[in-house]
């Protein structure tokens, strides 16, 4: 039983029951039903065409619901449309779902976990446990995301932007509970970079393979972070680097610049240095002036001030940081590391002190607890 297999079906599956006349919300619940009946009867009795079958099985649901339901009677016409069984079309409908699940009138977090259903092909339960809320809870927010875009036109022209939005939202989650999102939202990335001819695509499959070279060595054994300069860059995954970076200069020489491409472009720099201390700040700190002009976020703002800290000098870079509004998320543990690099370590201890309280994670917050430890320590000694 090839679950990736059913999985990459799963969106084509759906857009034929759509495309058909079956309203979103009621062809997903088929669809699913579908595949639950596929995990049953496949591993003894294999069809020769799978997403036919799938198709056959689904549509069939969704008439036998149709029937039942006595608020959609004027849906029962559908019955006599079913075409006979045959090979299915060939017809990739993935994109359009794409930009279905990020329709605007939904939360990012509503968008994403329709993404994941919808295109992913993932259970409820799935995308409960890899987000830690309930499965209740999870099927509550798939149906009310489904509900919204129900009346929505499938073939509208959808928003790009969004969608990447929506996958790098499911990128960053990484792993948790039993599914790997952060490898999810590479192959769901890759489809559609397959489905779309687009350089912010491509710029967002780049940057995903170069930040997951990295993974391995992110934490170390005992669950702690390990920040980028020590991290053993002879872990990381040369291949996936390569890849990002090949993807990531195609794109850029189509002279089409976007925000994604200019992240891959510093995560392609961190990438090539074979020791943090031959990093190439100069020109990362020109990227994030690329980034800047591109969006105005003050998080790039922050991330730039640690760059030029690095390639101007730690004053350099708590100038720039002084010009940021201290209650940005990280604005203390970057100023306590651009302070202890400028060699006053009091003021380091204290800061990284402070950084610890407001950690968003336990990983976080354990390791500037450590950092000021350390500081504290060589100060007494």
């Amino acid at each position: 039983m090839d679950e990736a297999r059913l999985r990459s079906l799963t969106p084509n599956v759906l857009a034929v029951l759509v495309r058909r006349g079956a309203d979103f919300a009621a062809a997903e619940d088929a669809v699913q039903e579908a595949l639950v009946e596929a995990v049953r009867v496949w591993p003894t009795a294999p069809p020769r065409d799978p997403k036919g079958w799938l198709i056959t099985v689904a549509w069939r649901k969704f008439l036998d619901e149709t029937r039942a339901d006595t608020a959609r009677r004027r849906r029962e016409d559908l019955v006599d449309q079913e075409p006979a069984p045959g090979p299915a079309a060939s017809r990739d409908d993935t994109l359009q779902l794409y930009f279905l699940c990020a329709h605007p009138s939904l939360t990012p977090s509503s968008a994403v976990a329709l993404t994941l259903r919808a295109v992913g092909g993932l259970t409820t339960r799935q995308i409960a446990r890899a987000y830690l809320v309930p499965e209740a809870t999870m099927a509550q927010r798939i149906s009310r995301a489904k509900r919204t875009v129900s009346g929505v036109r499938f073939d509208q022209p959808g928003d790009v932007a969004t969608v990447l939005r929506v996958l790098y939202l499911v990128f960053n989650e990484g792993y948790s509970g039993d599914i790997d999102l952060a490898a999810e939202a590479i192959r769901l990335t890759r489809q559609l970079a397959a489905a779309i001819d687009h350089p912010e695509v491509s710029g967002l499959l780049a940057l995903m393979l170069l930040h997951h070279a990295r993974r391995a060595t992110r934490t170390a054994p005992d669950g702690s972070l390990v920040p980028l300069a020590e991290q053993d860059r002879g872990r990381w995954d040369t291949a996936s680097i390569a890849e990002g970076v090949a993807i990531l200069q195609a794109a850029l020489a189509r002279d089409r610049l976007g925000e994604f491409q200019a992240q891959a472009a510093i995560a392609a720099l961190h990438a090539d240095a074979p020791t943090a201390e031959e990093t190439d700040w100069v020109q990362i700190v020109e990227w994030y002036d690329e980034l800047l002009r591109l969006t105005d976020s003050p998080v790039v703002r922050l991330n730039r001030a640690v760059a030029v800290g690095q390639a101007d000098g730690p004053r350099a870079g708590l100038a720039a940081l002084a010009e940021l509004d201290g209650t940005l998320p990280r604005h203390t543990a970057v100023a306590a590391y651009l302070h202890e690099r400028d060699g006053d370590l009091a003021t380091a201890a204290r800061l990284y002190a402070e950084a610890a309280h407001k950690a968003s994670s336990l990983a976080e917050r354990d390791h500037l607890t450590r950092q000021a430890a350390r500081l504290n320590a060589r100060g007494h000694g």
